[in-house]
């Protein structure tokens, strides 16, 4: 079994990130598990005076999930070109760990806007050491959508097969890596 960790990059309730990484998760490949972390709000401003025994509990939670996954999905919005503040900090957590140093990562899209960010978010994941996949683009349309539009979306069968494609050839990835 692959254990993969989801995190979206967006704290926005009706996110359309949120939604494509639970959509992954609901339709994952029988040999894979994804797991959605959920503790990106609750994350101090990253501070590497609070590091070592003094590091938080959520950062160490975030931390601790990193490392024990086989892998990582990430789905970021862009905000004003950038990677949002948020998922910035949760990588900065990850900085001086060993957690993302050589760990299978893979990035999905549920916007064709977001070039700036998932350029910047590509290259912080490569400095950090992160294994970054980029054989196959994951990418479901749903920026400007309303909630039943997006979940109409999510559950089209050719969206549904995509999504599991994306994530078993994720995971030959991650087992080509160990």
């Amino acid at each position: 079994m692959i254990d993969i960790l989801a995190i979206c990059g967006s704290l926005r309730a009706a996110s359309t990130n949120s939604a494509l990484v639970a959509a992954l998760a609901t339709n994952a490949p029988a040999d894979c598990h994804v797991t959605i972390y959920d503790g990106l709000g609750r994350l101090p401003i990253f501070n590497p005076d609070d590091e070592g025994e003094r590091t938080p509990r959520e950062a160490a939670h975030l931390i601790d999930a990193v490392t024990r996954a086989d892998g990582i999905i990430v789905s970021c919005p862009e905000y004003a070109h950038g990677v949002p503040g948020g998922m910035k900090n949760a990588l900065d957590w990850l900085v001086s760990r060993d957690a993302a140093v050589g760990k299978p990562a893979m990035l999905v899209h549920a916007s064709p806007r977001s070039l700036y960010a998932r350029a910047a978010l590509a290259e912080i994941m490569r400095t950090m050491s992160f294994a970054l996949y980029e054989e196959t683009a994951l990418e479901v349309a749903l920026l400007g959508k309303k909630p039943p539009e997006i979940g109409a979306i999510l559950a089209e069968p050719a969206n549904q097969q995509a999504m599991r494609e994306a994530v078993k050839a994720f995971a030959g990835f991650i087992r080509r890596q160990t």
